[in-house]
Formats: structure tokens, C-alpha cells, sequence
């Protein structure tokens, strides 16, 4: 779901003014399995995903995404990496580019049962870390991000 500071400055600049946004994104990862989600406005596999709402606390906006995504709680462990997503047409054909956090997390208890529980998802699912369904290349980009052992979280060198 867009929050409503979005389709507020949306309405403001128009669509054709690309909106730069801060995003989070949730590598969740229970027993070697890692939680996925079949977006409703592509088809396509991802790791769960949304933007922040103004003044929130990034681990907190990635919680809040994923339990309303598929009902699963979640801790986060660590900030995996940062990254900016190439710029973004939205099937709407509205415009935008993302400050991406990625962010390392697991269920608060082990074993949960992952469910669609908002209209963005079309499946859910926990997916082996070697039998992932097909996903595009930067999703995979994001992916490995947060499956990788890092002390230090990933970000593009200046």
C-alpha cells in the first residue's frame, strides 16, 4: 500500500516528476529458508519490501512491512546493505527511484506459517536458499545482500 505522504507529494509534482523515496527491504531467513512474497503489481517473486512513513524508524518500518505483508513477526538482526534502485515506471506510470536499505532479519519464533495478508501479495512463501523461484537479477542482488556474512553492511564505495 502507497502511504498516504506519497500520493500526497504524487498529487503535488505530478506524474511525470520522478519521487525519491526511502525503501526497506527484509531478507527473512528461518532454518535455511528464506520468505518470499509473489507481488500483486508484477508477478513476480521478491523479498518483502515497502516505504517508509515519515519519521519512521527504518528496523521498524521493515518489521511493520513484513508483518503486514505475511503476518510474520520479525527481528531484525542486522543492516545488510545500501543501495539505490535504478529508476522505477510503476504500472500507473508514475515515477520513482529508491534510497533501498536491506536489511537482515529472522521470525521472532521459529517455524511461523507465512500467509498473504494485505493486496500486495498474490503468494507468500518460505523457499529454500538453493530451489528459489525465478526472480529478477536485482531482486537477487538484494537478496544475496542480506544473505551474506558481513560485519559491515554493503554499500557502494564513493
Amino acid at each position: 500500500m502507497i502511504p498516504e505522504y506519497v500520493a500526497e507529494l504524487r498529487s503535488l509534482v505530478g506524474p511525470d516528476h520522478r519521487l525519491w523515496l526511502p525503501g526497506v527491504n527484509a531478507v527473512v531467513l528461518d532454518e535455511g529458508r528464506v520468505l518470499l512474497h509473489r507481488r500483486s503489481d508484477t508477478g513476480d517473486w521478491s523479498i518483502l519490501s515497502g516505504i517508509l512513513d515519515p519519521g519512521e524508524e527504518p528496523a521498524a518500518g521493515v518489521v511493520r512491512e513484513v508483518a503486514e505483508e505475511t503476518g510474520i513477526r520479525v527481528v531484525v538482526e542486522r543492516l545488510a546493505g545500501v543501495t539505490v534502485s535504478p529508476p522505477v515506471v510503476h504500472a500507473n506510470g508514475h515515477r520513482a527511484q529508491y534510497l533501498e536499505l536491506v536489511f537482515a532479519c529472522r521470525p521472532d519464533r521459529p517455524g511461523q506459517v507465512a500467509r498473504v495478508a494485505d493486496d500486495e501479495s498474490l503468494e507468500v512463501g518460505w523457499f529454500e536458499v538453493d530451489a528459489l523461484p525465478p526472480m529478477r537479477a536485482r531482486t537477487g542482488e538484494l537478496l544475496r545482500l542480506g544473505l551474506e556474512e558481513r560485519e559491515r553492511a554493503w554499500f557502494r564505495p564513493a
